[in-house]
């Protein structure tokens, strides 16, 4: 158990980690970009142009930069580091959906890594009375800029109604 009183506040991370605000997901930095590519005929259709093998970045969300609901092409896994549990709302490609909770809470139910199907639509929260979450997300191939979509929240309402409440309880911030 982290002692709160030697727990980093969010501002003393983003300037030990140099994050940067995002358009999607809080505050941002690459930590890993793989040096290999993958020619884009070796790609799973759909992807544009060559892709590194794997790259990886810190996240950090916080009350006032909240995550938007978007999707990657390429599998990702979130990885908890520091702060407060992540309330996670996915919508799967098959129409499916769940929520979750990254965190270290392991006997509440929370797991520190969450795996996040390329395709599936996301968004992510803190936890209620939470004053920040330290991730880091590993995507393989590695991100590209073009595998990025920003959802149409009604769009996503109407093709997942059984998840209309949390999607709008979700994006009411965002």
């Amino acid at each position: 158990m982290v002692d709160e009183r030697m727990r980093p506040t969010a501002d003393e991370i983003r300037s030990i980690l140099g994050l940067e605000p995002h358009p999607t997901c809080g505050w941002t930095t690459l930590s890993y970009l793989s040096r290999h590519r993958i020619a884009n005929e070796a790609l799973p259709p759909g992807y544009q142009g060559t892709h590194t093998l794997a790259s990886a970045l810190y996240f950090l969300v916080t009350p006032e930069r909240q995550m938007k609901l978007h999707r990657l092409r390429s599998d990702q896994i979130y990885h908890h580091y520091l702060g407060d549990p992540l309330e996670v709302l996915l919508l799967l490609p098959d129409g499916s959906g769940a929520l979750a909770v990254v965190g270290s809470d392991l006997a509440a139910g929370m797991r520190p890594q969450l795996l996040i199907p390329g395709g599936a639509w996301h968004v992510s929260r803190l936890k209620t009375g939470g004053s920040y979450s330290l991730l880091g997300t590993t995507e393989w191939p590695g991100f590209d800029p073009s595998d990025l979509e920003i959802a149409d929240v009604a769009a996503l309402m109407r093709a997942y109604p059984a998840f209309g409440a949390e999607i709008e309880a979700f994006t009411a911030a965002g």
